[in-house]
C-alpha cells in the first residue's frame, strides 16, 4: 500500500493530472454512456411507475384476494332473535341447525365451526361464541360480531316505543364532507383547497422512491467500484487519474443516469396529469372540478369535494412541477451523501460477500427513514417526522413525505443545507478510504483500520 500510494504521489506531478476537471467530465461521461445505452435501464424506466403502482395497490388487492372461498357456520340462536336477521355474504354464509351444541361440534366437521348465541343477548351480549374447525381470523369475527351488535341495538331500540324509528334513524343520519384550506398560506377567498389524501399518496409514493433510488443506486456505486477493483483496472486508471477524480467522475456520473430517469418520469406524470387526465374525466365531473376551483361551491356540491380537490391536485402543473424540483434537489442530495459511503465500502473490500458487514451501517439509516416516513401520514409536523426530515442521513426520504403536506419553506431549506454540507463532509471522509482501500488486496479490513485510513494524511 505504501508503494502504490508512493507511486500515486510520484504519478501526481503528471501534466495530465493538471486539468481534473476535464477527467472527471470524461469518467462522469463513460458511466452514464456504459448504464444508459443498457437495455436494462430502459426497461426499469418504462416499468418503475408501473412497479410503484403495484407497491401501492398491492395490499388493497391481496385483501381483494386473500378471502377464499366462502365460509359456512351454523347457528345454533337459544333466543330466536339473531339467526333470522344475520345476513350472509360472500365471506360468510349462516345455516340453522337444531342439533344440540355437543353433537353439533361432534357432527358438523365439514363447516367452518358453529355460532352459539344465549337465549338473552339484548341482556347478555358476551354470551356469544364461535367454535372454529379452523384457524379464525379478525376480519370473520369483526364480520359476525359487527352484524349482532347491530341487531342487539335495534331490539334495544325498540324498547323506547318510538313509531317509525329505524326511519327516524336513516333520516337523521348525515355523511358530512370538509374542505381544506391553508389559511397560513392565502386567506384569500378564491384560494383552492387541498386535498390530504392526495398529499399523502403523493408523499408516500415519493419517499418510497427516494428510498428505492438511495438503496439500488448507491449499491451500483459499490458494485461498480468492486467489479473494477477485482479486475486491477483502478490500479490502471490511478496512473493517469486521481483517486479523488476517479471516485467524484463514477459518483457523479451514475447520480446524471437518476436524475435522467427523475426527469423522464416526471415528464411522463406532467403530461398524464394535464393532458391525458381532463380527457378521460366524465364531463360533470370535469366541470364540477372546473367549479370548485373557482370558488363555485354550490355547482360543486353535486359531487364529492374530497374527489374534486383530489383530482385538481393531480391536474395542477406547477404543483407537480414544484415537488419534481424538490424531488431532484434531494435526490442528488441523498444519492451523494450515501453514494460516497457506497464507493469507500466497495473501495475498501474485494467482493460482495465482504461488503455485507460493512454495508450494514450504511442501509440501517435508509430503512430507518423509511419506517419514520410511514409516521409522517399520520402527523407531518409531529417531533418525529421533524427531526428525522432535518437529519442528514434520514432527510432526503422523511422530508420528501411530508413536502408534499406542506410545511414551511424555512424547514425544506435547512434540510437542504444540512444535506449538502453533510456529503461535502462525507465526500472528503470516503476519499481518504478510497485512495488507501484501492490498492488493498486480499484483506477485509475492519472498522478500526478503515479510522485509521481516515487519519492518514496525503
Amino acid at each position: 500500500c505504501a508503494t502504490a500510494a508512493g507511486g500515486w504521489t510520484a504519478n501526481s506531478t503528471n501534466p495530465k493530472k493538471q486539468r481534473p476537471m476535464s477527467q472527471i467530465r470524461i469518467i462522469i461521461g463513460r458511466e452514464f454512456n456504459e448504464r444508459v445505452r443498457k437495455k436494462s435501464f430502459i426497461v426499469s424506466t418504462l416499468l418503475m411507475p408501473v412497479l410503484l403502482l403495484g407497491l401501492m395497490l398491492a395490499p388493497a388487492l391481496i385483501m381483494q384476494f386473500s378471502r377464499g372461498e366462502t365460509k359456512r357456520i351454523a347457528v345454533i340462536d337459544r333466543s330466536g332473535l339473531v339467526l333470522p336477521q344475520l345476513e350472509s355474504d360472500s365471506e360468510l354464509a349462516f345455516e340453522a341447525t337444531d342439533l344440540p351444541l355437543d353433537r353439533a361440534r361432534r357432527e358438523l366437521t365439514d363447516r367452518f365451526g358453529i355460532l352459539w348465541i344465549g337465549p338473552d343477548p339484548v341482556a347478555q351480549p358476551d354470551d356469544i361464541r364461535l367454535y372454529a374447525n379452523a384457524s379464525s381470523s379478525i376480519s370473520i369475527e369483526s364480520n359476525i360480531t359487527g352484524q349482532i351488535e347491530k341487531i342487539v341495538e335495534n331490539e334495544k331500540l325498540k324498547g323506547y316505543d318510538i313509531e317509525n324509528l329505524a326511519q327516524i334513524l336513516d333520516e337523521v343520519r348525515t355523511r358530512v364532507t370538509m374542505q381544506t384550506f391553508r389559511n397560513d398560506e392565502s386567506q384569500e377567498e378564491d384560494s383552492a383547497a387541498r386535498s390530504s389524501a392526495a398529499a399523502t399518496v403523493a408523499g408516500f409514493a415519493l419517499g418510497m422512491l427516494l428510498y428505492m433510488f438511495l438503496l439500488i443506486y448507491g449499491a451500483m456505486v459499490m458494485q461498480s467500484v468492486i467489479e473494477e477493483k477485482h479486475s486491477r483496472v483502478l490500479e490502471v486508471m490511478v496512473s493517469s487519474v486521481r483517486p479523488f477524480d476517479l471516485m467524484m467522475g463514477k459518483i457523479l456520473g451514475i447520480a446524471s443516469v437518476a436524475v435522467v430517469q427523475i426527469l423522464l418520469w416526471g415528464a411522463l406524470v406532467l403530461v398524464a396529469g394535464t393532458v391525458v387526465l381532463p380527457h378521460l374525466l366524465p364531463a360533470d365531473v370535469l366541470a364540477g372540478m372546473q367549479a370548485a376551483q373557482g370558488g363555485d361551491a354550490a355547482a360543486a356540491a353535486q359531487l364529492d369535494p374530497a374527489l374534486l380537490t383530489a383530482l385538481g391536485t393531480a391536474m395542477d402543473a406547477g404543483y407537480i412541477a414544484a415537488l419534481l424540483g424538490w424531488l431532484l434537489l434531494f435526490l442528488v442530495g441523498g444519492y451523494l451523501l450515501y453514494s460516497a459511503m457506497f464507493a469507500a465500502v466497495g473501495s475498501s473490500v474485494d467482493n460482495v460477500q465482504d461488503a455485507q458487514q460493512l454495508q450494514t451501517p450504511i442501509t440501517i439509516p435508509i430503512i430507518l427513514a423509511f419506517l419514520a416516513a410511514m409516521s409522517v401520514m399520520n402527523d407531518p409536523n409531529s417531533a418525529v417526522a421533524f427531526w428525522f426530515s432535518i437529519i442528514p442521513f434520514t432527510s432526503p426520504v422523511v422530508m420528501m413525505t411530508r413536502i408534499p403536506c406542506g410545511i414551511p419553506l424555512w424547514e425544506i431549506l435547512l434540510s437542504l443545507v444540512l444535506l449538502y454540507a453533510s456529503f461535502v463532509a462525507m465526500v472528503w471522509l470516503a476519499a481518504k478510504i478510497y485512495r488507501v482501500g484501492i490498492f488493498m488486496h486480499g484483506k477485509k479490513p475492519t472498522l478500526r483500520e478503515l479510522y485509521k485510513w481516515c487519519r492518514y494524511k496525503y
